[in-house]
């Protein structure tokens, strides 16, 4: 049978068929279709190969293959999840049990050994350490810190407490409080009554709203704006030494009473004129003016006297009459003095 050309194998074909596709290595070896060998690989080679056939895919590993599945950061993040809920579990569960019961290992000292300690010294720790004690501590004897003490909390004393000097920075309430000397240097308030048994000594202003006192010894006393002065009872002026008469122009006189006021009695002679009766010294003379003198004539009986204060100085005056007083004749007069010095 002779061969056919190319152009009859295509007439051939049927007419509505699907042409032959070109076998797979006709790509790689286009001279195959035409019987032509153009390949570089030998024939020998290429017909091992075909006979081999199509190669297996390699097969991958589980750990791979899980890789692929589930992202990196997702393991990771679980990882972390499952790490807390441990330690959080296992903290819910030491919450939950009771604490141990504290145990104190008690020891035995003989007698010797307590002499031992009682005639030696032990040292705890150096200057740069700090020494916690928690649990509550009872000292039997004497306690000495031979530097400062610091307390955080209150300090209950059932005895006294004994100091050199006490500085408060704070507020203090002190219930009953004995103390020989207080000096307070700023303002001091006493809500409650204030009792001073031996004096008060006031250097300074005292300013006082209402004040019941036994007994004032002032040297001066200053009533400033519209200030009353109301005594419901007597007014006595006394002094420790009382003016003398210093010079008289009758039988005799005397003087009872002190610089403000008091009582001058005279007693006349056979004969009698007109002029000072007595003269009154004051036992302290007043400031540097004249002070004003009161006089009033004391006597049962009318007495034509027409008297008045003579002689008036800083250190005293005198009691005269206008005209003749009646001859051998006693009588009093009484005197009021007060200073009109200027402040």
């Amino acid at each position: 049978m002779a061969d056919k050309k190319p152009e009859d194998e295509k007439e051939a074909t049927p007419a509505g068929a699907e042409p032959t596709p070109p076998p797979a290595d006709a790509l790689a070896n286009p001279g195959a279709a035409a019987g032509i060998n153009t390949s570089p690989i030998a024939p020998e080679e290429d017909k091992a190969k075909q006979a081999e056939g199509p190669k297996k895919a390699k097969k991958l590993s589980p750990i791979k293959r899980l890789g692929k599945k589930f992202n990196l950061y997702y393991l990771l993040f679980g990882i972390i999840v499952l790490i807390g809920g441990a330690v959080a579990g296992y903290v819910y569960l030491t919450s939950k049990k009771a604490p141990p019961a504290a145990s104190v290992n008690s020891q035995k000292l003989t007698t010797e050994q307590l002499k031992q300690l009682a005639n030696s010294n032990a040292t705890v720790g150096g200057s740069g350490q700090t020494i916690t004690i928690q649990g509550n501590t009872i000292f039997s004897g004497t306690v000495l810190v031979r530097s400062n003490l610091q307390v955080a909390g209150d300090i209950q004393l059932g005895g006294n407490l004994n100091v050199a000097s006490l500085n408060v920075a704070g507020a203090s309430n002190l219930t009953n409080t004995q103390t020989n000397t207080l000096q307070v240097t700023g303002t001091s308030v006493f809500q409650g009554v204030v009792t001073i048994q031996n004096g008060l000594n006031a250097n300074g202003n005292s300013s006082i709203n209402t004040a019941t006192i036994g007994t004032v010894t002032a040297n001066k006393v200053i009533m400033s704006g519209s200030a009353q002065l109301q005594i419901p009872n007597h007014i006595g002026f006394t002094g420790s030494n009382s003016p003398r008469i210093s010079g008289q122009s009758g039988d005799s006189a005397s003087v009872s009473g002190s610089d403000t006021s008091g009582t001058v009695t005279i007693h006349t002679g056979g004969s009698t004129s007109a002029g000072c009766m007595a003269g009154l010294t004051f036992a302290q003379a007043f400031p540097s003016s004249k002070p004003n003198v009161i006089i009033s004539l004391v006597t049962s009986s009318p007495m034509n006297i027409e008297y008045y204060a003579g002689s008036l100085s800083t250190t005293g005056f005198s009691i005269c009459s206008a005209n003749a007083p009646p001859a051998n004749a006693q009588f009093a007069f009484s005197y009021f003095i007060t200073s009109s010095t200027q402040q």
